[in-house]
Order: structure tokens, then C-alpha cells, then sequence
């Protein structure tokens, strides 16, 4: 009956990563009290060591504040980048000669080892090499097995590891490295929630990461290649989630193609009933500063009035000199709009036939979220095994929250990147009088309803079966249940 039962009050979702400036156990607490609702572990940074004391601060922090926290680990995938310069790096002017070679020695003023022999097998004279997300860009004169000669066009300073994106050309890598697949391993091992699998460009990529997950965590496709754009609807369907990775993809696309992208990605995943985040640069300029600028705040907002799940934060809460105001403000700019009397109206989904239709499990939720609106009622409560029947709930995107009682806690975890649901792990149910009685307890305990308060109830029968969402059952709390919490 302790606060951690209570929920945020809020339906978007907060997604944090973490990083040196939050990974200790206080930090995490910190982030926890100013609105992260899950947190990003990015294994692009660091060793397994430090990964795996970063997961187990989360998992402390879990048990002592008795709620699920979600842990989604992002994969690096086959992210292209130059190699180590003896100095950390060299400045670059307009007009320089600069050299891309196979040689794995520190780089200086004139080249640096660019350890991806793909590139050299793509690339062609006249291609573009866009440097540090596009900050520096190098226009190839010549290539060979073991070197590309660049002219450089835009100058700056070029450092350690930076990335390489090259627009011009399609370069044929795999979607998971060796280094994600050892990873992926030991992300599972540590027992994340959610992998995201990085630059996806086809259906073929998320079925490999699939098959090796095994149903241990769920999956999560960040769209950040335009090939993935074409294959939208073909990748959603075999992901769990999807990922507006903007970093990337206004790299690789130019920056003003990248809003209408992110609304056609945000709408396709709402409509097959798959969570979806918008990340990266959401409140860059809170990375130095303790207030974002206005844009950022509208941008931040346009996503939560779109109706996306999660609103994530990179280096703002992972290496930012003010991660937990960075999250504060992310809370508080989603509580404002949801507060706008408009926005359930915005948000509210009804139309799925577009998309294929829907099925039963569909049109039972649709009908919850319909029944729940005429009769005023404070909560819809799911009982789940897999979480199915609470991912239809919540892409109904209904003005009052949605309960999540599961037996499960990996069910329970999995939840804190879904829209609207607060989830609460609780032994099952062998009866239907028993799931009527837990779910009048719960809504009270987590103080989502009141004594006269009417209930929506959502459940399969037989119980205990994934896939049977058949039953919506209405509820009014009385005087008893307040007796018995």
C-alpha cells in the first residue's frame, strides 16, 4: 500500500538513458523521482563490467522502491566510424586532403584507420562521407582496396570513434555485428526487457535478432535508414516496438523530411497496436543548459499530442550536466499537454481499417475504451499473461488509465514503455469471481478509483491462457472493498 503502487498520473511514457552522469543507484533514484518511467542502457559505451553494475543499480533500485522498472539495452549495430588519433583528434579546413585507410595506427592530421572494409568495396569516386553526425563532410576523389582519398568540404574537428554515415551509396552490412551478437547475449544474461535493434533496413533484420532473443526480452526496431522507411509496415509487423531514431536518420535523410517520416512512423505503429518512442535531441541544449529552448519544448510536445508511447533522452540525462531537470522537464511538458482539454481527442484511435482490420482481442478493447467513456468510469483494469490484451488497450489511447495485473514480472517491466498503463505484478486468478474481486482491491490500492467508482474490466477465459481476451465485464466499487483493502 506504499506510494510505489501509485501511478504517475501521466499516460506518455519517459524513456532516460543512462550514462557517467547517472549511473549510480542515487542518480537512478534521482531520475525515478523527477518522472523516468524506463532506462536505456546503450551498450555502444563502456565494457560488460560496466554495463552489468549499471543494470544491477537499476534491479537495486527496483527492489527498494517495490515497482517494475523497465531496462531496454540498445544494441550498436554496424554503426560505421573513423578510428583513434594520437592527439584525440586533428582539426580539419575546407579544401584539405584527408585519408581513410585500413592501417589500424593512431590517425594524425592527414588519416585515420576507418576499420570497415564494406566501405571500401561501396563507395566510388563523388560519394560524400558525412562525419559526426553530419557536422564534417568529406567528398571522395579516389578509392582502392586499402585507401579512400577525401577532399574535405566542410571542415571541423574530427575525434576518436566519431561516426560515419554515406548517403550516396547503399553499403551491404549485416543488422547485428559480432559485437551485437555478444551483446545481445549478455544483455539477456543480465535479463533486460526490451532490446532495440539499431539501423534496420529490412524485415530480414528483425526476424535474425528474433530468432536469437528466443522470447527472452521483447524487440524494439529503430527506424533510422531510409531502406527502412520503404519497409515500414513489413518491420512493424515483426517488432514489438519501434524507435523514431532521429539522429541518424536526419543524417542520412535531409532534416526536413525527417517530421513527416516521424508522424507516418508514429501513426503506422499506433495503428497495428505496436509502442513507439520519438528520441534524440528532444532537450539537446539541456546537455549545458539547465532550461531547453522553446523549440525543443514544442518539438517534445508535438510528439506526446501525436500519441506516441515514450519521449526519450540520450546525453541529456546520460552525460548532461543536468540529467534529473532534463527529466523534471520532460514530465512536465507531458503533463501540460495531456491537461490541454483537447488532447484525448487528438490522441483517441478508432480507425483500423487501414491497417487489415481488427480481431476479436481488438474490437473486446475498442469496446472497453467505448463502454469505459459512456459510463464514466475511472480505470480499465487487464488481466494479462503476455501483455496483448494491454497493448490493445492502451493503442485505444482511452482518457483514464489502463491497469496492468499480471503474474508475470517480466510482463510487468515490459510495460513501462507502453502508453497509459501502470503495471502491477500480483498472483493470478483461478476464478472469475476471484479476478473481479483482485481487480475492485487494486484499483483502490493504487488509488486509480474510489468507493462508487464504476471499473472496466478486461480478461480471457479459460484463464491463465495467452491470446483469449473475450470477456469485458463492468464493476462498481462499494463500501465493502474499501473495508477489506
Amino acid at each position: 500500500m506504499g506510494p510505489h503502487l501509485e501511478p504517475r498520473g501521466r499516460r506518455v511514457k519517459v524513456l532516460a538513458t543512462l550514462g557517467p552522469a547517472s549511473n549510480s543507484e542515487a542518480m537512478i533514484e534521482a531520475l525515478l523521482a523527477a518522472g523516468a518511467d524506463a532506462f536505456r542502457v546503450n551498450m555502444s559505451h563502456g565494457s560488460n563490467a560496466d554495463r552489468g553494475a549499471l543494470i544491477a543499480a537499476i534491479r537495486a533500485v527496483e527492489k527498494s522502491v517495490g515497482r517494475p522498472l523497465t531496462i531496454l539495452a540498445d544494441l550498436q549495430g554496424p554503426k560505421l566510424r573513423v578510428g583513434r588519433f594520437a592527439e584525440g583528434g586533428v582539426p580539419l579546413a575546407n579544401g584539405d586532403s584527408f585519408r581513410l585507410d585500413r592501417d589500424p595506427t593512431p590517425g594524425g592530421q592527414r588519416r585515420v584507420c576507418l576499420p570497415h572494409k564494406e566501405l571500401f568495396e561501396a563507395l566510388q569516386p563523388g560519394a560524400r562521407l558525412l562525419v559526426d553526425d553530419g557536422k564534417l563532410v568529406l567528398r571522395v576523389r579516389a578509392v582502392s582496396a586499402d585507401v579512400i582519398d577525401c577532399t574535405v568540404e566542410v571542415g571541423g574537428r574530427i575525434s576518436d570513434n566519431k561516426g560515419v554515415n554515406v548517403p550516396d551509396v547503399v553499403v551491404p552490412l549485416p543488422a547485428l555485428t559480432a559485437k551485437d551478437r555478444a551483446d545481445l547475449t549478455f544483455a539477456l544474461e543480465q535479463g533486460v526487457d526490451w532490446i532495440a535493434l539499431s539501423f534496420v533496413q529490412r524485415p530480414e533484420d528483425v526476424a535474425e535478432a528474433r530468432a536469437l532473443i528466443r522470447g527472452k526480452a521483447a524487440l524494439m526496431a529503430k527506424i533510422e535508414k531510409p531502406a527502412a522507411l520503404e519497409r515500414l509496415a513489413e518491420i512493424l509487423e515483426l517488432a514489438d516496438a519501434v524507435m523514431v531514431a532521429r539522429g541518424d536518420l536526419g543524417v542520412e535523410l535531409p532534416p526536413q523530411q525527417v517530421p513527416p517520416a516521424q508522424k507516418r512512423i508514429v501513426a503506422m505503429a499506433r495503428a497495428l497496436g505496436k509502442p513507439v518512442v520519438v528520441a534524440t535531441q528532444m532537450l539537446e541544449s539541456m546537455i549545458v543548459s539547465p532550461s531547453p529552448t522553446r523549440a525543443e519544448v514544442s518539438d517534445v510536445a508535438t510528439a506526446i499530442y501525436d500519441g506516441a508511447d515514450a519521449v526519450m533522452l540520450s546525453a541529456e540525462s546520460a552525460a548532461g550536466k543536468f540529467p534529473v531537470e532534463a527529466v523534471a522537464m520532460m514530465d512536465a511538458i507531458a503533463r501540460e499537454v495531456e491537461a490541454d482539454p483537447g488532447y484525448f481527442g487528438r490522441v483517441h484511435f478508432s480507425d483500423d481499417s487501414e491497417f487489415g482490420g481488427a480481431t476479436t482481442a481488438d474490437a473486446m478493447t475498442a469496446a472497453a475504451a467505448s463502454i469505459s467513456r459512456t459510463i464514466g468510469a475511472r480505470a480499465i483494469v487487464c488481466f494479462t499473461i503476455s501483455g496483448s490484451t494491454v497493448r490493445r488497450a492502451a493503442r485505444e489511447r482511452a482518457a483514464l488509465p489502463v491497469l496492468c495485473l499480471t503474474p508475470k514480472l517480466a510482463t510487468a517491466r515490459r510495460m513501462g514503455l507502453v502508453w497509459g498503463v501502470h503495471a502491477v505484478v500480483t498472483r493470478d486468478v483461478a476464478g472469475f469471481e476471484e479476478m473481479v474481486a483482485k481487480a475492485k482491491r487494486m484499483a483502490l490500492r493504487t488509488k486509480l478509483a474510489r468507493g462508487g467508482d464504476p471499473l472496466v474490466l478486461i480478461a480471457g477465459v479459460p484463464f491463465a491462457t495467452p491470446g483469449t481476451t473475450n470477456v469485458v465485464h463492468v464493476v462498481r466499487l462499494t463500501g465493502q472493498e474499501l473495508a477489506d483493502r
